[in-house]
């Protein structure tokens, strides 16, 4: 939103709003906020870390109703709204296509090694010749099957692999062949292993080093979801071993991915930066939705 926040500006002034923007790229501080989020009467909340501290200190200044930019909600602590009567939304369902998009091109990448080829033309004026695999016939497990889930699957689906679900919500989709298997049961039988789960406390750190050995050796791993829902260093040592012959990774424990991070070394891998959701048509949607929100919440839309 930030990086359109001109194209915004009269939608807010139309609903009777000054918009104040950030001067951030991704998150503000916590100290940041702190100081920031009181001069406010409304907050629209990107992934900055939207804390009960934070809160208080808002509603002991102008705050007065908030909403969450987008769909993940991990960063918010809505209990501390509550307990402070402070209303807040978030925008849900809003990314799945895009999100589920970039899954698949990073799927399709692992399978076929493109980024591997494309940086070894630039960069070391080679030619390289990787066989990789075909997607047909491949088993894919999603790891949860909401909006973003289900849109990977219908993807992945179009090019003749298998699904496999998990999710303990688990619902069949109408005209959707995904079968749905309890986490972590099944994994010897997968190619591809696609994160597009929210982080909660059944999430977070879900793939571990006792996972590991329950994987199908050479499965290429996929997280478009939150860096937390896998311990890195687990990772790194799987894929080190052999075990997990690549990884596609938006997101991150730290973000951005520090210089030091064993996992730059490992060429055969794709890094993303936190934007999986970032289509200018996301974008605008999602914007006005959030303006149109905040507005109602401050009783001026």
């Amino acid at each position: 939103m930030l990086g359109l926040i001109q194209e915004f500006i009269p939608a807010f002034e139309a609903k009777g709003l000054t918009c104040v923007p950030a001067k951030v790229t991704q998150v503000m501080t916590e100290a940041g906020l702190m100081e920031l989020v009181p001069q406010m009467d409304g907050w629209i909340i990107g992934d900055d870390p939207a804390t009960r501290q934070v809160v208080a200190a808002g509603v002991a200044g102008k705050l007065k109703a908030a909403v969450k930019w987008g769909v993940g909600v991990d960063n918010v602590d809505f209990a501390a709204f509550r307990d402070h009567s402070v209303p807040v939304e978030n925008t849900p369902g809003v990314f799945g296509g895009e999100v589920a998009d970039v899954a698949l091109t990073y799927a399709l990448g692992l399978a076929r090694e493109t980024y591997f080829i494309d940086r070894e033309i630039r960069q070391n004026g080679s030619w390289p010749k990787p066989s990789g695999i075909s997607m047909a016939g491949r088993t894919v497990a999603i790891v949860g099957f909401g909006d973003i889930g289900r849109q990977t699957a219908k993807r992945i689906l179009a090019c003749d692999a298998k699904v496999i679900a998990y999710d303990p919500a688990f619902k069949p989709m109408d005209g959707v062949q995904v079968e749905s298997a309890t986490w972590p049961e099944r994994l010897a039988e997968v190619d591809f292993l696609i994160f597009t789960c929210p982080l909660n406390a059944g999430t977070r750190g879900m793939f571990n080093a006792a996972v590991v050995p329950k994987l199908k050796p050479g499965v290429r791993v996929v997280n478009v979801a939150r860096g937390p829902v896998i311990v890195e260093a687990d990772l790194i040592a799987a894929l080190q071993s052999g075990v997990v012959h690549s990884a596609a990774l938006d997101v991150f424990e730290v973000e951005p991915l520090p210089a030091n991070s064993p996992l730059r070394a490992m060429d055969r891998c794709i890094f993303g930066s936190h934007n999986g959701s970032n289509s200018a048509d996301a974008v605008r949607r999602v914007s006005h939705i959030a303006i149109g929100k905040i507005a109602r919440l401050l009783g001026v839309g």
